[in-house]
C-alpha cells in the first residue's frame, strides 16, 4: 500500500485509531475516538502489552523493575502525595533531577491524582529556578542532590516543600523513599480527570528572555502518543516483512536525552506504555557505553540529538559493532546534517534512519520520515504525521503560500498546547483559531515533504537545547563593564550551534572569554554561556529602527571583522 492508503486502512479498520471531530475550547479538531482520555490511562492501557505486568520494563544501571513493579510504585507515590503532602487536583508539583527512574514514577503519580507536572530544567541555576517556580506557583519540588543545593536558598522565600530523591534524601522536609513506604494503597487513585485538564508545564526558551511555560493537556499528550503508535501498524502495510522473516524483537528504548524535554518524555517514555516497550535510562551520555547498552540489552530504538547519533556511529566503528538489533535511529531537537544520513545508514544497516520535527508546544508531534524517504531527501524534515494533524504554510499576513514558496509552518491538532502559562499576549500571537504558528520557516513541496529553512525566532539550538538570545544578553548585561550585548549562533561541528556574543564594554574596560564565563556561572546554565566572545568599545551595529542588528553583528564577527577574545 501507499502510506496514504495504509493510513486510511488502519483508521478505517482498527477501532483503536478511529478518528472523530471534537470541539476543544471553541475549535473543531480531528482526534482519536477510542484512546485513553488521560496520561495515567496509558499505564493501564499498556498492561497486556507488557505481559500482564510480568515483563521487565525499566532498567537503570544495576536496577530493574517489572511493569507491575513500576505500576505499584506509581500508585503508591500517588497516594502518598495526596495523603502525606496534601497534593490536590490541579496543584502543580515540580520535578528537578537528572534522568532517574523516580522521575518517571513521579510524572505518572502526579498526573494520577489530577496534579500538574512542572518539568524543571536540571541545568538551571538558582536564579532560573526562582523564575520558573514563581511562574508556575509550584510549592512542592522533588529534587536530587545538585538541584536540592540550588533550591535551598529559595525554600523560605517561596514557601517550598522540598522532597529529597536519591542523593538528596535527608536534606528536604520529606524523602522519596519514606513517602513510598508510608503509602496506604498501591491501586489506581479514584480521581475524575477530564481529558482537557492540564497535564504538564514544560518550559521552552523563547525570544522574550525568560523561558515560557508551555501548558500541555491530557488530550494533547495522548493524541501525540497514539499518532506515533499508529506508525507501527502502518509501516508493515507499506513495507511488508519478507516471507519467513523472524518475529521482530520486543521494542526496547534507550533514553539518552533529558526527561525534562518532550523528545524523551513523549515519543520515548509515554509511547513505551501502550507500545509494550522496555525503557533503559543512561545516567550520563557516553557514546561507548551507549553502544554496549544497545548491544547487550537488545535495544531497538534510539532517539537523540544529531550530535549523539554521530558520536554513537563513531563509537560503534571504533568498537567494531554494527548494532543489528537497532531498527530505529531517530533525531530530534535539532536538524541532522544531511551528509550524516547516508553515513548512519551504512554504519547501522538494520536501522531505519529517521528524522523528526516537533515542538514542546505540540507535545513533540509534528513532521518526520524514515528509511529510503530520508536517504533520498536528507535535507528535508519529512511529512506531517497523520491522522489528526493539519498543516498550512503561511506568509506574514496569515495567507497560505503555494507549494515551493517559503512560509511559516503552522499546525492544527489536539496535540497543540493550551497556552503559555501567564502569557496571554504570547499565546494569542502563536495560537489563532486552533492553528499554532511555529515561528519556523520552510517550504512544502508538491509531494507533501517539508524542508525547514530558518527560524523566525532568535533561538540558538545547541545540541538540541534551545537557548534564547535575550536570555544570554540579559545575563551579560549584569556584568558591570558591559554596556550592550548581542548573542547569536556560531556553527559548531559537534553541537550544530554554540553561543556567540558581541559586547560593547565601558571605556578602558577589558573582558576575556574566561572571565565572562566565570561571571555568568551564577546567572545562567553553563550550556548557555557563550563559547565565543567578541569585544569592542564602539556601539554595536543597529538597524533602521535603531534596534540591535543581530544578523549584521553576527556576520561581522564570523567574518573576523571584529576582535575575538
Amino acid at each position: 500500500m501507499t502510506p496514504e492508503d495504509a493510513v486510511r486502512h488502519v483508521v478505517g479498520t482498527n477501532p483503536t485509531f478511529a478518528v472523530h471531530e471534537v470541539v476543544v475550547r471553541g475549535v473543531t479538531l480531528k482526534a482519536f475516538k477510542n484512546i485513553p482520555p488521560t496520561v495515567p490511562g496509558l499505564l493501564a492501557a499498556g498492561w497486556a502489552q507488557h505481559g500482564d505486568g510480568t515483563l521487565e520494563y525499566l532498567a537503570y544501571e544495576d536496577e530493574a523493575l517489572t511493569y507491575a513493579d513500576f505500576t505499584r510504585a506509581v500508585y503508591r507515590m500517588a497516594h502518598a502525595m495526596r495523603d502525606e503532602l496534601g497534593v490536590r487536583q490541579g496543584d502543580r508539583v515540580a520535578i528537578a533531577m537528572r534522568n532517574y527512574p523516580e522521575l518517571l514514577t513521579l510524572l505518572l503519580a502526579i498526573s494520577s491524582i489530577g496534579g500538574v507536572v512542572v518539568f524543571v530544567n536540571a541545568w538551571w541555576t538558582t536564579e532560573e529556578l526562582d523564575y520558573a517556580l514563581r511562574d508556575s506557583e509550584a510549592k512542592i519540588v522533588f529534587a536530587d542532590g545538585p538541584r536540592m543545593e540550588r533550591l535551598e536558598p529559595l525554600q523560605a522565600e517561596l514557601g517550598l516543600t522540598l522532597v529529597g530523591v536519591r542523593d538528596a534524601e535527608g536534606r528536604g522536609a520529606h524523602d522519596f523513599t519514606t513517602l513510598q513506604q508510608a503509602a496506604r494503597s498501591e491501586v489506581a487513585p479514584d480521581v475524575a480527570i477530564d481529558t482537557d485538564d492540564d497535564f504538564a508545564v514544560m518550559y521552552s526558551s523563547g525570544t522574550t528572555g525568560h523561558p515560557k511555560g508551555v501548558v500541555q493537556t491530557h488530550r494533547g499528550a495522548v493524541n501525540a502518543v497514539f499518532s506515533w503508535l499508529m506508525q507501527s501498524f502502518v509501516a508493515p502495510l507499506v513495507t511488508p516483512p519478507d516471507p519467513g522473516a523472524p518475529e521482530p524483537l520486543r521494542p526496547s528504548v534507550l533514553v539518552v536525552t533529558p526527561l525534562f524535554h518532550v523528545t524523551a518524555t513523549h515519543p520515548l517514555f509515554l509511547l513505551s506504555l501502550p507500545a509494550g516497550a522496555k525503557i533503559t535510562l543512561m545516567r550520563k551520555w557516553d557514546a561507548e557505553q551507549a553502544v554496549r547498552l544497545i548491544r547487550d540489552n537488545y535495544i531497538t530504538r534510539f532517539l537523540g540529538v544529531p550530535t549523539q547519533s554521530a558520536e554513537l556511529m563513531q563509537a560503534a566503528r571504533r568498537m567494531g559493532e554494527r548494532l543489528p538489533t537497532l531498527d530505529y535511529l531517530g533525531s530530534g531537537g535539532a536538524k541532522r546534517p544531511g551528509a550524516q544520513v547516508a553515513q548512519l545508514a551504512e554504519a547501522f544497516p538494520n536501522a531505519g534512519i529517521a528524522t523528526g520535527w516537533g515542538m514542546t508546544e505540540t507535545n513533540a508531534l509534528g513532521i518526520g520520515m524514515i528509511g529510503d524517504d530520508y536517504i533520498a531527501r536528507p535535507e528535508s524534515a519529512g511529512k506531517l504525521h497523520p491522522p489528526v494533524q493539519e498543516l498550512r504554510m503561511l506568509d506574514d499576513a496569515g495567507i497560505d503560500v503555494p507549494p515551493g514558496q517559503i512560509g511559516e509552518i503552522t499546525v492544527k491538532s489536539p496535540a497543540n498546547m493550551r497556552c503559555y502559562l501567564n502569557k496571554p499576549e504570547a499565546t494569542a500571537e502563536v495560537l489563532q483559531d486552533g492553528w499554532l504558528r511555529t515561528g519556523d520557516l520552510g517550504v512544502l513541496d508538491a509531494d507533501g515533504y517539508v524542508t525547514i529553512l530558518d527560524r523566525k525566532k532568535n533561538i540558538i539550538i545547541r545540541g538540541g537545547e534551545n537557548i534564547a538570545c535575550l536570555d544570554v544578553e540579559g545575563a551579560l548585561h549584569r556584568h558591570p563593564d558591559v554596556l550592550e550585548a548581542a548573542a547569536f549562533p556560531v556553527p559548531d561541528d559537534r553541537l550544530g550551534e554554540v553561543v556567540g556574543a558581541a559586547v560593547q564594554l565601558k571605556t578602558g574596560a577589558t573582558l576575556t572569554q574566561a572571565d565572562m564565563a566565570a561571571f555568568l556561572q551564577e546567572h545562567i546554565a553553563s550550556f548557555k554561556i557563550p563559547a565565543h566572545l567578541w569585544v569592542q568599545h564602539d556601539v554595536l551595529d543597529r538597524g533602521a529602527t535603531d534596534k540591535i542588528d543581530r544578523r549584521a553583528i553576527r556576520t561581522a564577527c564570523l567574518d573576523n571583522q571584529k576582535v575575538k577574545v
